[in-house]
């Protein structure tokens, strides 16, 4: 959704392995000159290697499409299988017919009879195994014996490696040498460089159709700085920037939006489950893609509340109601629409109710939200929020959050699971998707092992767990408090205020000695470590979104809006 605000025909930073995107590094020109030599020269094997992310997968793609005429070429993508298997699978990569339930030794006579086949009419044969860090022992044993297959003159066929760095140690064992001595070519794919990463991201938005910069420099070395320079994680972090730079409407990304954008992506994981209800996985892929543009297109919406009303969730019901303004037409539900602009949507909502005494639901929860649309949209689940927080939002003051950031409040949209959401511990807007693909907006309050506490408009309901997770695909928006000395993303090697500040907390959490040092060395990494372990967070030693969060809810007061405080 953002690639008509910055000029661009299409995303830049897709992760999935394009070849026209590949920017050729040194290391990466070296890596590809390495594989056409393996698919062009007979004998032996070729390892190239590299870690999650370096763009192993990006090299391969291209090689398929620069193969010379002359080739037949097995590719193998999974290569968790038995040395059976393993020879039939390149029995049908080659497009050869093979005896049904035959040994292993009548599979290589029949696979050697074809390879002569083929050299007798000028045809080269090339084994490429892709994510080789995970071949048995027994199936590495039967490649090294395939490399017997030879005439007098040349090796009949040539077997290429593709893996992660385990793989090299794999090899280098005392009863694999006889492989690792067939190795005529080894390549290891490291990171970008920071010249390399910058580069690489001017690159890609080039071929996207960029005509301006995007990136200021301070922002391309921030990519660098928390990427590592592995090209995936730039990608991803690069396509969360230009969405928060466009967001903010910033025409340029600078420093700080990278920081952010590393914190958002930083734990997520994506949801697996799938909702057993839904007839078809395309009407599901559409409607989540287009929450997730509604959801940010809606924090750039004006709202307008009543500031005189008393917006506490437990106060008496106040004589106005929540309504829309009678000549906007409400957004309920997010439908997808070819002509929809979500940018020009005015939203206003009037003098909001606050929510009642607790009902239980008496019906599924499918029917109550598709009976209850007109309460449903993002604008009556935005202002419910934010009255959880006391805040009002004036319309002439803004997008809603970043009104929330003049409060000392901040938004983060977010993909996570279930557990997550309660690590979190604060409501939240999700987006419930019912059968037939139409997505509803409601407010979790609170959550205990059997039961949910939604608001809808200023009705609340409490309806169970199972039914709100088969509607929830893991898309969410909560609001939180960060401290105003604590950086967005902090990582060891960074020195800053926000870093002593982080010391202090967990000083203050785990004991230990004192210290004031601003400089976030391996010690600190560890102590964030013990904080994620003790909090179920994803272990990695850095401080970001999700551990800032817990560590202020370890360490502020119980007067902020909790989802464990429902029992």
């Amino acid at each position: 959704m953002y690639t008509q605000f910055f000029g661009l025909r299409e995303k830049p930073f897709a992760i999935t392995p394009d070849p026209q995107y590949l920017y050729l590094s040194n290391r990466h020109g070296e890596a590809l000159a390495h594989l056409l030599y393996g698919v062009s020269e007979s004998g032996g094997f070729i390892q190239l290697t590299g870690e999650v992310g370096t763009g192993k997968t990006l090299l391969t793609r291209t090689l398929l499409e620069r193969l010379p005429e002359d080739i037949d070429l097995a590719v193998i993508l999974n290569p968790r299988l038995t040395a059976r298997e393993f020879l039939e699978t390149i029995f049908d990569e080659l497009h050869v017919d093979r005896p049904a339930q035959a040994s292993i030794k009548v599979l290589v006579d029949e696979l050697n009879s074809h390879l002569l086949n083929a050299h007798a009419t000028g045809r080269h044969t090339v084994l490429l195994v892709d994510e080789a860090q995970n071949l048995d022992t027994d199936v590495l044993e039967q490649l090294r014996l395939l490399t017997n297959l030879e005439t007098t003159k040349q090796k009949l066929l040539q077997i290429i490696l593709v893996g992660q760095p385990e793989l090299r140690q794999t090899l280098a064992r005392n009863d694999l040498r006889q492989l690792a001595q067939r190795i005529t070519g080894r390549y290891h794919l490291s990171n970008l460089s920071p010249v390399e990463t910058s580069a690489y991201i001017r690159h890609r938005l080039e071929v996207a159709g960029a005509q301006r910069r995007i990136f200021g420099r301070s922002a391309l070395s921030e990519v660098h700085r928390v990427s590592g320079g592995v090209p995936r994680l730039i990608n991803v972090i690069c396509d969360r920037s230009l969405l928060g730079a466009y967001t903010n409407e910033k025409a340029e990304v600078n420093r700080q939006i990278v920081r952010e954008a590393a914190a958002e992506v930083g734990g997520h994981q994506k949801p697996s489950r799938v909702s057993s209800w839904l007839p078809q996985i395309g009407i599901a892929t559409v409607a989540l893609a287009f929450v997730a543009v509604g959801v940010w297109a809606f924090l750039q919406q004006p709202f307008a509340f009543n500031k005189q009303a008393d917006t506490r969730p437990d106060s008496a019901p106040q004589a106005g109601t929540l309504s829309l303004d009678d000549s906007v037409k409400p957004l309920e539900g997010l439908r997808l629409s070819k002509s929809l602009n979500l940018a020009a949507v005015p939203i206003s909502v009037a003098n909001a109710a606050p929510v009642h005494t607790p009902e239980q639901a008496v019906v599924p929860l499918t029917q109550l939200l598709e009976s209850a649309g007109n309460l449903t949209g993002t604008d009556g689940a935005m202002g419910t929020l934010f009255r959880l927080w006391d805040l009002n939002l004036d319309s002439g003051d803004g997008a809603p959050c970043v009104q929330a950031r003049t409060a000392g409040l901040k938004c983060e949209f977010q993909v996570g699971s279930w557990k997550l959401l309660q690590q979190l511990d604060h409501p939240a807007v999700l987006s419930l998707v019912v059968p037939g693909g139409d997505t509803h907006q409601a407010v979790v309050a609170g959550i205990n092992d059997t039961h949910v506490r939604l608001l809808l408009g200023n009705r609340h309901i409490e309806v169970p767990v199972t039914e709100v997770r088969e509607l929830w695909f893991g898309e969410s928006l909560l609001v939180w408090r960060p401290s105003p000395l604590a950086d967005s993303l902090m990582v060891p090697g960074i020195r800053s205020d926000g870093v002593r500040w982080l010391r202090q907390q967990l000083q203050q959490l785990q004991g230990g000695i004192a210290t004031n040092s601003s400089y976030y060395d391996l010690r600190l990494a560890e102590r964030v470590r013990q904080f994620q372990r003790d909090r179920n967070l994803i272990v990695d030693g850095k401080a970001g979104v999700h551990t800032l969060i817990a560590l202020n809810n370890a360490t502020t007061g119980s007067d902020e809006p909790r989802l464990s405080q429902y029992r």
